[in-house]
């Protein structure tokens, strides 16, 4: 049977859409292209009539990611105009963000991961970053752009890593505090 040119890019969106959660849910070693398939409802041949490789897939399913982080955050400073870095901070510090990470921060998600992966994936990643970056430093306070970004990639960073510790710990409580010390500072900078 054949599939008609808007199914077969419906498919391929579906596939993308898919992947990006399932690898930030598993990380790229614990999905494979039948799972991926699976959950689309589709069947494992056809897979490549839209990838290469689960390589290809990987880096175009993370480039989709950083896509959908990118929306999430533009969605963050839209809610709150008068304060979009702190609306950002508050979002990406919450339990909702920390327990849902399939839908979350592909950097939070899959960092040491994406550190392991071919090029393409290092490359999407790299875009990545550098959008959330610039998103960032249009809304950090600072007197020069370069005092603008160096506090942004510092935000930045303290952001992921507040978020990935939260995740690790196997203490309610104790993630509860890092996200709420992370806000702290990250916020109290603002003051």
């Amino acid at each position: 049977m054949r599939v008609s040119r808007e199914q077969m890019a419906e498919n391929r969106e579906r596939i993308l859409d898919t992947a990006a959660t399932l690898f930030r849910e598993r990380g790229f070693d614990g999905v494979g292209v039948a799972d991926v398939m699976k959950a689309v409802g589709l069947t494992h041949g056809g897979f490549y009539g839209h990838f290469s490789s689960k390589d290809d897939l990987a880096a175009q399913a993370l480039g989709r990611a950083f896509l959908h982080s990118g929306r999430w955050a533009a969605e963050a400073r839209a809610s709150e105009p008068q304060a979009p870095r702190r609306a950002i901070i508050d979002r990406y510090l919450s339990p909702a963000h920390r327990d849902d990470p399939g839908h979350g921060c592909p950097v939070a998600a899959l960092g040491s991961d994406t550190a392991r992966q071919g090029e393409a994936s290092r490359l999407a990643a790299t875009e990545g970053v550098r959008a959330a970056i610039k998103g960032l430093c249009a809304i950090t306070p600072g007197a020069t752009a370069d005092e603008r970004r160096t506090s942004a990639i510092a935000s930045y960073a303290t952001l992921v890593g507040a978020l990935v510790l939260a995740r690790m710990v196997d203490d309610a409580a104790l993630s509860d505090e890092i996200l709420a010390a992370a806000r702290a500072e990250l916020c109290s900078a603002e003051a």
